[in-house]
């Protein structure tokens, strides 16, 4: 019995399919969730170089001008400064998509921003082989016509070309983007300027065409460009796909454009670059508005994967036509979501990413003492701010502040000097307050005891729009200064959004005395 089972398991043995073991455990891909750089940061670039990679984006009406990032593997970004501490002389503001290049040693930036001699948008380079000691600003590259934006470098053969959209101020005019040869030291445009693909006013591209960002693949170079209104809350943009043999042309759009267009979890996605991995991922690092927060955090860094028809040799993005609110990482790491900030200025010299108004002097600050010295200067008469980048619209800010008689120390929403929205603190006195339109409304107070030593100031805000105010004693006792929470939406917010931090008015040169500063945010 024993030899005729044993002669039947052999048998059968030898119909089944032969299964291959496994020589390495499994592993379960990584994944990230957008966005990969949370916060307003518009019309990102990026580059590869080694297994670094580097991403610089818009701040816009905001100093220090165009925020530096660098990553390891796409998902997990950390800040490294400013592209420029003090601010090209040549410039006043509208510091709009910068784009990285890499060459020998030498990172190039070309920007965009607005000219002091007459308010018009052009070009600039600016160099340096060591990020983070910021840029050295070479001037003006670029003048055309009434304006000049959204440059992008491309290595043809060894030589190297601008591009950049054109004619977007320009009435009567269709919108292009256009290409010139630069010198070898890549400092001056040295070519004539010739068409790469113009916008077509009977299509999705009925807004413009601009944003474009040009790689090759194979025998063709791509350009991924982006289309239609590009920010505010009636904003409509989309991404598009072209391709040529050669740079100059002729250009072929694809048939089934856009590729990439809104959804309730990411709208108005475009303006961004696509850098390739080792193992020949294409990911596309663009910005879009957060379905939930939208306008009030402003246009927020997040990435898509490209994947190719072999046959047609087009590309399409690997979700679909919408960002990913979840998808496979580049790299096998897990994601860090955005760490809340808790800074005690007796116990750190942790470097703060602050940001400003760039149409007034950058505000005197420093850490003296325990306390974070912020300098007030009458001069501006709205006041003086100095502020930190949203990175998710629910939030509470906390403030530990000193009182002083004669300076109003206030946590604050900065939309422009022109609109703002806080509660600040004086000697036995304090008081909600907004400004709109350049008009100050104290629009509650409420008396203090006297000698109170310190409170902590809490602004609370839900999905970046609605705020309540409070404040808390040295026993932790939870005070509202509001009953319902305050609509935020008159603060500016069509290229950038609202920043929070610390507000000052009141006399002249005297300080803030900060001594804590926290930023909680709510987590998903």
């Amino acid at each position: 019995m024993r030899s005729i089972i044993l002669t039947l398991i052999g048998a059968l043995a030898m119909t089944l399919p032969v299964v291959a073991q496994p020589t390495q455990p499994r592993t379960t891909r990584a994944t990230y969730t957008n966005p990969v750089i949370a916060g307003d940061f518009a019309d990102p670039s990026v580059i590869r170089v080694g297994d670094t990679y580097v991403a610089v984006g818009t701040s816009s009406e905001w100093g220090p001008a165009y925020p530096i990032y660098s990553s390891k593997d796409l998902v997990n970004w950390t800040y490294t400064g400013p592209v420029f501490a003090q601010l090209p002389s040549w410039t006043m503001g509208s510091y709009w998509a910068p784009e990285l290049f890499y060459r020998e040693g030498t990172y190039f930036l070309y920007y965009t921003a607005r000219r002091k001699s007459d308010q018009h948008s052009f070009i600039g380079v600016a160099t340096t082989r060591d990020l983070t000691k910021g840029f050295t600003d070479h001037g003006l590259l670029l003048e055309w016509t009434s304006e000049a934006i959204d440059p992008f470098i491309i290595d043809e053969g060894g030589k190297y070309y601008i591009t950049w959209k054109a004619y977007g101020l320009d009435k009567g005019k269709a919108i292009e983007i256009l290409g010139a040869e630069l010198s070898a030291d890549g400092l001056r445009v040295t070519g004539k300027a010739f068409p790469l693909i113009k916008a077509e006013a009977d299509t999705w591209e009925k807004g413009g065409a601009e944003g474009q960002a040009i790689f090759k693949r194979g025998r063709y170079y791509y350009m991924l460009y982006s289309g239609n209104a590009c920010c505010g809350a009636q904003c409509n943009y989309q991404v598009g796909v072209a391709r040529a043999e050669r740079l100059e042309g002729p250009w072929e759009k694809y048939a089934s454009n856009p590729l990439l267009v809104s959804d309730d979890a990411w709208k108005c996605p475009g303006h961004g670059t696509v850098v390739v991995t080792p193992d020949q991922r294409y990911f596309y690092l663009h910005h879009a508005y957060n379905g939930v927060d939208f306008t009030y955090t402003g246009r927020q860094g997040v990435l898509s994967e490209l994947v190719w028809d072999d046959k047609s040799q087009w590309p399409s993005f690997r979700y679909g036509r919408a960002t990913p609110t979840r998808a496979d990482s580049p790299f096998p790491v897990p994601q860090q979501q955005p760490s809340d900030l808790s800074v005690t200025f007796n116990q750190t010299n942790a470097s703060i990413p602050w940001v400003w108004d760039v149409s007034l002097p950058k505000p005197a600050y420093s850490v003296d003492q325990g306390h974070l010295r912020v300098v007030n200067s009458d001069a501006n008469k709205t006041g003086t701010f100095l502020g930190l980048v949203i990175k998710n619209g629910t939030y509470t800010l906390s403030a530990d502040i000193v009182p002083e008689a004669d300076l109003l120390q206030s946590v604050c929403l900065y939309g422009d000097a022109q609109n703002q929205l806080g509660m600040g603190i004086r000697q036995g006195m304090l008081e909600l307050w907004q400004i709109k339109a350049g008009t100050r409304t104290v629009l509650k107070t409420q008396p203090l005891p006297t000698g109170t030593p310190a409170v902590t100031l809490q602004l609370r805000s839900q999905k970046g729009q609605f705020y309540t105010f409070g404040w808390r004693n040295r026993a932790g006792t939870y005070t509202p200064l509001t009953e319902t929470p305050l609509d935020g939406s008159f603060l500016p917010r069509w290229d950038r959004a609202p920043r929070v931090g610390i507000g000052l008015s009141g006399k002249d040169r005297a300080s803030s005395r900060v001594r804590a500063l926290s930023i909680r945010y709510d987590k998903p």
